[in-house]
């Protein structure tokens, strides 16, 4: 497995005068620099318990760029005279604690984190318009392609992974009847391509996240944390079946839970900052992909089950925030100025 060599930036170091960053160049920014300085410290520590050579190659790919995209933000950043934020860093890992998960789970984590940083990518590259950041997000988005293909291809030659669901080719192309809506009454439809497609990239997300959550449960040294990672998983448990009922229903096959990867292991590798703030972002990133699902969805009944769980995943998503602030652990991201009580006017 070849390192990623991807192109290089030009217009990095460049000095860009007459051009402030925008509110989206710098907001995404600030949420690449989180997001990589975060990897940097799980990564590093899957790296202390990896036997398989083509896994052990992954992870430090998928390191190599973390470090890269973090110290080249800073760069931007710094040029802006804009504070570096504080993000994550040795004191919230223990290179040192036993292994918390087994070699196979750090594929699907890696494709998980890999389907998060495209995310926020390709949502950037047509909201940003200066020369270096565009650059900047094309690097990355390029460079992450270019991982996902390793993990695919390291996902089916290790036979980790199903691929999502065949279908029947029709004869030709169709018009929608009136019942195309119908999910709880009436003629209820087969599932069209979109609405598997979704089920199963939600199934696939879901389990990898709960496998994660579960390891936390295990380590977390807060009782209150502890608690919100177990509620956490038992919503992301039912939710999986939930999804998985839908592709049964309909006589296709679906992934499955990989609890199975996670170790007995008590010891905490990570610090409860980065453990919450990480299943706060994971949390979070659920929504965006509901909302993409409920976009082509066509049936009544998936609709209420994704609007379910989006409702279920906002109230986890505050309760985690609500920590977080009572920590003292979320940093503020980028804000416009409060006009209001600005010095003068107090």
């Amino acid at each position: 497995m070849d390192t990623i060599k991807p192109k290089k930036i030009e217009a990095i170091g460049k000095s860009f005068p007459d051009e402030r960053l925008t509110s989206a160049e710098l907001g995404k920014l600030w949420a690449t620099y989180m997001g990589n300085s975060m990897s940097i410290c799980i990564l590093s520590y899957y790296l202390q318990h990896v036997d398989d050579p083509d896994i052990k190659k992954l992870l430090e790919n998928a390191l190599k760029l973390s470090k890269s995209f973090t110290s080249k933000t800073k760069d931007i950043l710094k040029k802006e005279n804009y504070p570096i934020p504080t993000g994550f860093t040795e004191e919230d890992v223990n290179l040192d604690a036993p292994r918390l998960y087994k070699d196979e789970f750090y594929v699907h984590y890696l494709k998980y984190a890999s389907k998060a940083g495209l995310s926020i990518y390709s949502v950037a590259i047509p909201l940003v318009y200066r020369e270096d950041i565009k650059e900047f997000f094309q690097y990355c988005m390029n460079c992450t392609v270019q991982l996902m293909e390793q993990i695919k291809k390291v996902l089916m030659d290790k036979e980790m992974i199903v691929k999502p669901p065949f279908i029947e080719i029709p004869e030709k192309a169709e018009i929608v009847k009136s019942d195309f809506l119908n999910g709880y009454i009436g003629n209820v439809r087969p599932l069209h391509a979109l609405e598997i497609t979704h089920l199963y990239d939600n199934i696939e997300n879901n389990a990898t996240s709960k496998a994660l959550i579960l390891g936390f449960s295990q380590v977390a040294q807060s009782k209150k944390i502890r608690k919100l990672f177990i509620r956490g998983k038992e919503i992301t448990h039912r939710q999986v079946e939930d999804y998985m009922h839908q592709l049964h229903k309909a006589n296709l096959p679906s992934p499955s839970f990989i609890d199975h990867l996670v170790t007995t292991s008590t010891t905490p590798p990570f610090s409860d900052k980065i453990m919450l703030f990480h299943k706060t972002d994971m949390f979070s990133m659920k929504i965006r992909s509901f909302g993409n699902s409920l976009a082509v969805n066509g049936r009544h009944d998936i609709g209420v089950m994704y609007m379910k769980s989006l409702v279920e995943i906002t109230l986890f998503v505050e309760s985690a925030a609500k920590l977080m602030i009572e920590n003292g652990w979320m940093e503020k991201p980028p804000e416009t100025v409060d006009r209001e009580n600005l010095p003068a006017n107090k």
